[in-house]
C-alpha cells in the first residue's frame, strides 16, 4: 500500500505572531520535524505552503516537493485540496506542521484504522482532528467543490464524504495522555509542548 504524507504549512500563524513552520523545536524547526516524522510512515512526502513561503527558510533546501496553495488565505481546506490534488497515491496522511508531539506509531495506527473510509480522523475530547488524518485522493473533488461554493470550513468536508471518526482512546497505549494531538497555536502552547518533548526526540 503506497502512502503520501502531506504536511500543511501555509497558515498565517496570526496567534503565534510569526510563521510557525520556521520556529525551532529542539534541533529542528516545526516544519522539518513534521516532514521527518511523517516521512517515517509515508512512502513520499510533500509540503503545502503559501507561494511567498517557498523562497524562505525553512522551505529552501527541503528534501521534499513544496506545493503552493492555488488560492491563498482560504484556510486549511484549500491546503488539503491542494495537497490531495498533487498526490499520486490513493491514501494520504495529512498532518499540520504545528503538531510537534505526533509520533510515527500513532500515525501508523491511524492509517491501519482507515479501512474503506474516505477520511479517517481521531476524535479527542469530543473534538474531531481533521488536520491529523488519513484522506483518499478522491476527496479532493469534494474539497474543491466546497471551495468553489465559498465554503472554507474543513468540518463541512467531513459531511460530504464517508468519514470514519476514531475515538482517540485507541491511541492511549502509545500515548497515555494523548499529547501527540496537541496543536501549537500560541507561544505559550509551543513552550508547553517543548516541555513534553521526550529526550532526544
Amino acid at each position: 500500500m503506497s502512502l503520501t504524507g502531506i504536511v500543511l504549512a501555509g497558515g498565517r500563524s496570526t496567534r503565534m505572531g510569526q510563521d510557525k513552520a520556521s520556529l525551532p523545536f529542539g534541533d529542528e524547526t516545526l516544519l522539518t520535524r513534521a516532514v521527518r516524522i511523517v516521512g517515517e510512515v509515508a512512502d513520499q512526502v510533500l509540503v503545502v505552503a503559501r507561494a511567498e513561503q517557498r523562497g524562505s527558510n525553512p522551505f529552501v533546501g527541503l528534501p521534499v516537493p513544496v506545493v503552493a496553495d492555488p488560492i491563498e488565505d482560504l484556510g486549511p481546506l484549500a491546503g488539503i485540496a491542494a495537497g490531495l490534488a498533487a498526490s499520486s497515491t490513493d491514501l494520504n496522511l495529512i498532518v499540520a506542521c504545528d503538531m510537534p508531539l505526533i509520533t510515527p506509531a500513532v500515525l501508523r495506527r491511524l492509517v491501519e484504522l482507515c479501512g474503506d473510509a474516505d477520511i479517517c480522523l481521531p476524535v479527542v475530547g469530543a473534538q474531531a482532528s481533521p488536520l491529523c488524518a488519513v484522506y483518499r485522493s478522491s476527496v479532493a473533488v469534494a474539497a474543491h467543490s466546497l471551495l468553489a461554493a465559498g465554503e472554507r470550513r474543513v468540518m463541512r468536508l467531513l459531511d460530504q464524504v464517508q468519514t470514519k471518526r476514531v475515538d482517540a482512546a485507541v491511541f492511549r497505549d502509545l500515548d497515555p495522555h494523548l499529547k501527540c494531538f496537541v496543536s501549537c497555536n500560541t507561544p505559550e502552547e509551543l513552550q508547553a509542548a517543548l516541555k513534553c518533548r521526550p529526550p532526544g526526540a
